[in-house]
């Protein structure tokens, strides 16, 4: 039986609540020997091939002129035990402190790229900025990812979704593809 639910306006400002678009981020950043890193959920795939990421970081957030005068980032994906960490780091400033140091994170060494990439974090995904026709006007950066790192196991991490007004949801069940509509079977 289909379900069909009673609704009220809401304020437009609060979509985001319903529409996150991913994870929690966490994406670190090195210029002239300093390194950064900043917590960002406003992300999304736009291109499978290249592999092309958007994300908006506000112009006056640090990592926005460290990424915007290195041309490069990592974007690492941390699991949910790492709350407490997202949160601080989403709660500093990279321009006073050392996060890496504050919140005893571990830089790696990236492949492709040399801003670092954070061990503790479960996936890694190395990337360079690929058009700035939309950064003026809106804080928007398009990336290309040129390497990733991932473990084979577990496939699906716990992962951090932020639902707006200091409101985090934990990713929950998988739930498989209904049989009937699988590729092999239409």
């Amino acid at each position: 039986m289909k379900r069909t639910y009673r609704k009220t306006d809401m304020p437009v400002a609060d979509i985001r609540r319903l529409l996150e678009p991913g994870p929690i981020v966490l994406v670190s950043s090195r210029w002239q020997n300093r390194d950064n890193i900043m917590a960002m959920g406003w992300h999304c795939v736009l291109e499978f091939s290249p592999s092309l990421i958007g994300c908006m970081i506000t112009a006056s957030n640090h990592s926005f002129d460290m990424i915007g005068k290195s041309g490069e980032c990592v974007i690492n994906i941390p699991t949910a035990d790492m709350i407490d960490t997202i949160v601080g780091i989403g709660n500093t400033s990279g321009r006073r402190i050392n996060k890496f140091k504050k919140f005893n994170l571990t830089p790696g060494e990236s492949q492709h790229i040399s801003a670092p990439r954070i061990e503790e974090c479960y996936a890694h995904f190395e990337c360079r900025v690929a058009d700035r026709k939309m950064l003026a006007k809106y804080n928007f950066f398009i990336l290309e990812v040129l390497g990733a790192q991932a473990p084979v196991w577990p496939r699906f991490p716990r992962t951090v979704h932020y639902r707006g007004n200091g409101v985090f949801m934990e990713s929950g069940r998988n739930i498989a593809m209904p049989e009937k509509f699988r590729p092999e079977n239409l």
